[in-house]
């Protein structure tokens, strides 16, 4: 019975397509049909797969863009890097050549030469005791005891002990600093002595009548034969008188910053100086390495 049905299911399919084949030979409508729906089933089988392929090679030269992009952005972040430091380094040279040429064209007092030399450290001494710096040029370079040290701006100090080839300077706000000075504009003397790192230097030994007003500035009176006459010290800041005083009580604020320093202008006499003057900046040389020692000792 099942055998009997499927025959006659296979000739009734037989017939159909065999009516048709017929049918689509005289017409063609078969043919036509297949080809419209064979191109809308090849559109929306293969627009999917197109559509994934353009959003897969987009994403792809977009990520490929991305990592060349960064590459680029790092090698443009490093040059910028090493054009800031080149930049740095310029302005660090265009200020030590201002610097130095502040130090050429200072002019030396008549009777004495000047010599440039770099600082290298700063606050030397036992236990850092004295207020200090340590410049590069020693005896070799005919550095001695008590050689002035100066910029263009003033008077920085004087050398306490000359090396070979360094020498330590002893700063004028030093407590054991000794520098004699005058007003520039009225002339009255006295003794300059340091007070310290970053404190006012007091003027001791001026008269309570002598003529002194603030912002006078004071140069050095070359009484000592240390120092040439005339160069700049310090700026008066403030004066009081005493009752029971005989002087003046007189501060003065340094023309240099001590902090700073970078180079300096060591200053020798082109003339001899007699044996009397000789004698006194050894003891001054002398006494100061004995105070800074009795400083360690009592810290």
């Amino acid at each position: 019975m099942r055998l009997k049905k499927t025959a006659m299911a296979l000739l009734a399919a037989l017939f159909i397509y065999l009516s048709l084949y017929s049918w689509n030979l005289r017409t063609g409508q078969l043919d036509r049909l297949a080809t419209y729906t064979g191109l809308e089933a090849v559109k929306w089988v293969v627009m999917p797969g197109e559509w994934v392929y353009g959003q897969l090679t987009d994403f792809w030269d977009r990520y490929i863009y991305l990592v060349g992009l960064k590459q680029e952005n790092d090698l443009l972040s490093s040059q910028n890097d090493l054009m800031r430091l080149e930049i740095m380094n310029l302005r660090e040279r265009a200020a030590e050549a201002e610097r130095l040429a502040d130090l050429l064209d200072f002019s030396p007092v008549p009777g004495w030469n000047v010599d440039g030399a770099r600082v290298i450290a700063h606050r030397t001494g036992p236990v850092a005791a004295l207020d200090s710096i340590v410049v590069d040029k020693g005896s070799t370079s005919d550095v001695h005891d008590d050689t002035p040290v100066m910029t263009p701006h003033g008077v920085v100090g004087r050398i306490l002990r000359a090396g070979l080839s360094a020498s330590n300077v002893l700063l004028l706000t030093d407590p054991n600093s000794r520098i004699s000075v005058r007003g520039q504009l009225n002339r009255s003397s006295g003794l300059l002595v340091g007070n310290g790192d970053k404190k006012n230097l007091n003027l001791k030994y001026m008269k309570l009548n002598a003529p002194v007003v603030e912002g006078e500035l004071l140069v050095t009176s070359g009484l000592a034969e240390i120092f040439p006459p005339g160069l700049p010290v310090a700026r008066v800041v403030s004066i009081e008188r005493s009752d029971i005083s005989l002087f003046l009580k007189v501060e003065a604020e340094p023309l240099v910053d001590m902090d700073n320093l970078e180079e300096v202008l060591l200053v020798h006499r082109t003339q001899p100086t007699n044996s009397t003057s000789t004698m006194t900046t050894t003891n001054s040389t002398a006494a100061v390495l004995a105070n800074s020692t009795a400083a360690t000792r009592e810290r």
